[in-house]
């Protein structure tokens, strides 16, 4: 017997969506199987340089926003919270 709820979603969370890209497309190649939500990626060895660019074209191409110049730095892209923070700064109201 399950005490678990379920509840039903009609989606992924924004969360949840940016997590998976970056634990599928980033860390996973690597040999990384799992990070927390707080953890700083390019400590962990999740994102480099190159999984910087990867991670920005995800963001707007997916997710529909603009990442300006300015953006693109560690404070900005430190963890999946900070990088769900960008997005939701960025989305129109919906």
């Amino acid at each position: 017997m399950s005490t678990l709820k379920s509840v039903p979603t009609p989606q992924t969370s924004l969360k949840d969506q940016i997590h998976g890209f970056i634990l599928e497309n980033l860390a996973e190649p690597k040999g990384i199987a799992s990070f927390t939500d707080s953890d700083h990626l390019m400590e962990v060895g999740v994102i480099d340089s190159l999984g910087i660019f990867r991670l920005v074209s995800f963001l707007e191409d997916e997710l529909g926003i603009r990442v300006d110049d300015q953006e693109i730095n560690m404070d900005t892209l430190k963890s999946v919270d900070t990088i769900e923070q960008l997005v939701l700064r960025k989305r129109p109201n919906r």
